[in-house]
């Protein structure tokens, strides 16, 4: 494979995730670095008023910003409606009765709509969000509200990613988010030529701002699918 590295910059955990599942796919021997561009912190602010019937999770984050309200106070409705698998099984350890879109956020306003379940949605996200869930259910008619309940905060690349970067070896970028392809691109540019292999089209078109080499973009937006375009990268890579 021409690329040397892997360079994974979700918060811990998720990176941790995802280099299992280039382990299985590229070897146990596959070098793998893990510098996460962004931290969660957990806010405590005052909800809307009122009785809400659900919630929406746009993130694993957001499910254990929902469990860490429900152990403090009372009132959040126990059905969830999630973006994806990983948030549905996030919230469905935090006790909550959760449906997945098994997509992104426009997915899951398309679930909504279709269903229209009765009641009022509350949707708890964070400080930086895409997909303007609240405003596309307006727009269907449907009442939902929104509360900021997590803030995911910078981090400066480790020592040992920057080394990496400053080397003229390729580097294998997954990037799940377009904030992360804005926060490492403020810390470049890197000597390294990126393979980048973005999570949809809107994170590879911040992508951009790194000027990678080589850049695939994933058909569904889920880490199986993140894996495929990796995997596709790498394939390319070798013929090159």
């Amino acid at each position: 494979m021409a690329a040397q590295s892997f360079l994974l910059t979700r918060p811990a955990t998720a990176s941790a995730r995802f280099a299992a599942a280039l382990r299985e796919s590229f070897g146990t021997a596959t070098p793998i670095l893990i510098s996460p561009l962004m931290e969660p912190v957990f806010l405590q602010p005052a909800l809307p008023e009122g009785t809400f019937d659900s919630l929406i999770l746009t993130s694993e984050t957001g499910a254990e910003a929902a469990r860490r309200i429900s152990a403090e106070r009372d009132g959040l409705p126990r059905r969830a409606f999630c973006v994806g698998d990983r948030t549905a099984q996030a919230a469905l350890s935090a006790g909550f009765q959760a449906h997945s879109a098994h997509g992104d956020a426009e997915a899951m306003v398309r679930l909504i709509v279709a269903i229209r379940p009765q009641g009022r949605f509350l949707h708890l996200r964070g400080r930086d969000s895409t997909g303007n869930v609240v405003h596309h259910l307006a727009k269907a008619d449907i009442f939902a509200r929104e509360a900021i309940v997590y803030d995911q905060q910078p981090r400066p690349l480790t020592p040992e990613a920057q080394d990496l970067l400053s080397r003229p070896q390729s580097v294998i970028l997954p990037l799940f988010s377009p904030r992360s392809a804005d926060l490492l691109a403020r810390q470049g540019p890197f000597a390294a030529p990126l393979w980048i292999a973005a999570l949809s089209p809107a994170v590879a078109e911040r992508a951009k701002a790194l000027h990678p080499e080589k850049l695939a973009v994933a058909a569904k937006p889920d880490a199986a699918a993140l894996l495929r375009a990796t995997e596709y990268l790498c394939s390319e890579g070798s013929r090159t």
